[in-house]
């Protein structure tokens, strides 16, 4: 309807002067009527046009109403549909605020996170940078793995040799030789070739590497390992599993070395399972040792099973000859009954006659004196 308002004027305009133009014409040609014919034509002509604007205004007016009601129509749509869109948009706008300010906070504890374990690294190197700082940290950590897998009485921690050596611990194994631990482990030359920028620098750390591990591999073997008191071969443990995975994969040769000096290089992983397995040979050795008091109390479990299976038996006898006596007195109560019921039959038969006896007079002799 807003479209055609323009045209709708257009049209009221021409006819509102093609009717001007038609009066202006008649005025022309009939300008040699009488006046008054010519004023009653005029005045027709004027009523006709008045009639003809009235319809026209009316129409107009209709128009604009109906042009006004579609508008208003058009504007209460578009209002409430820029109500809905402004609605959704602002609970979009605050589920996606909400989702963002839960995102912060995840971001904000993992950078706290992040922070602490920068702290935490920072202080490790701190730990690790320093010898005796390092060896109480691996100490500290083999005493755990060794303490939450074996009981008090099988581990000594700084246990004393007949050589005068203390090592960081010792296990006690069934054949009461200790099998030694060291947990002191040369990590500045570690921390060397992982930190080498050059070939020249990793050179000459993997050499460093090479010297003070073989050089820890010989004074394990030469302090620890003693013929007849303690085990063959003795287990050098290294506090960090990237440690261990760094010797194995660039060191294999020192691997070997160490084997072949019967010394055992272990992670933390690896001594939890050594650990695991000492704690079960333990136990089959106890199983062993109790295998004889074992086999004894079944020796004994095994006499009292058959002296009970011997009283059974008799009691078994016992309540037999009970059975066998309670079934003579049934027989016997039996024979009683019938013997009872026999004289009382002949008791009532002695009765009958007694009373037969009775009801007959008895004839008696008469003495001299009567």
């Amino acid at each position: 309807m807003a479209d055609n308002l323009p045209t709708i004027v257009a049209i009221l305009a021409a006819g509102v002067a093609l009717i001007a133009m038609g009066v202006m014409l008649w005025r022309v040609r009939d300008g040699a009527r009488p006046g008054t014919a010519a004023i009653d034509d005029h005045a027709r002509a004027q009523a006709d046009a008045a009639k003809r604007l009235e319809a026209m205004i009316e129409i107009l007016f209709k128009a604009q109403t109906q042009l006004q009601h579609a508008v208003n129509e058009r504007l209460d749509s578009v209002a409430n549909r820029l109500g809905d869109s402004l609605e959704k948009t602002k609970l979009s706008t605050t589920e996606n605020l909400q989702k963002l300010n839960e995102r912060l906070a995840v971001i904000d504890s993992a950078q706290k996170n992040i922070t602490e374990l920068a702290s935490q690294v920072t202080s490790l190197q701190s730990v690790l940078g320093n010898k005796q700082s390092r060896g109480a940290f691996g100490q500290g950590r083999m005493e755990i793995i060794v303490g939450d897998g074996l009981p008090k009485d099988c581990y000594a921690f700084q246990y004393t040799l007949t050589n005068k050596m203390r090592p960081d611990c010792a296990v006690f194994l069934p054949d009461n030789r200790p099998l030694i631990i060291d947990a002191k482990f040369p990590l500045e030359s570690i921390t060397a070739y992982r930190e080498a920028k050059s070939d020249d620098e990793r050179r000459q750390a993997a050499a460093r590497v090479r010297q003070d591990m073989t050089k820890h591999i010989g004074d394990i073997a030469q302090k620890y390992l003693i013929p007849g008191e303690t085990q063959d071969m003795a287990l050098m443990f290294v506090p960090s599993e990237s440690v261990y995975a760094e010797l194995h994969e660039g060191f294999d040769d020192i691997v070997q070395r160490a084997y072949n000096a019967k010394v055992v290089i272990v992670s933390p992983s690896l001594l939890m399972i050594a650990i695991h397995v000492i704690q079960q040979i333990q136990k089959d050795a106890r199983m062993r040792e109790a295998a004889g008091q074992i086999q004894a109390e079944v020796g004994r479990l095994i006499d009292d099973v058959t002296r009970m299976h011997e009283r059974v038996l008799k009691l078994q006898g016992h309540f037999g000859q009970a059975n066998e006596d309670v079934r003579q007195i049934v027989v016997s109560a039996e024979k009683i009954q019938k013997r009872g019921a026999r004289i009382a039959e002949v008791e009532l038969e002695e009765d009958g006659r007694v009373a037969d006896v009775i009801a007959a007079p008895i004839a008696r002799e008469l003495e001299a004196s009567e």
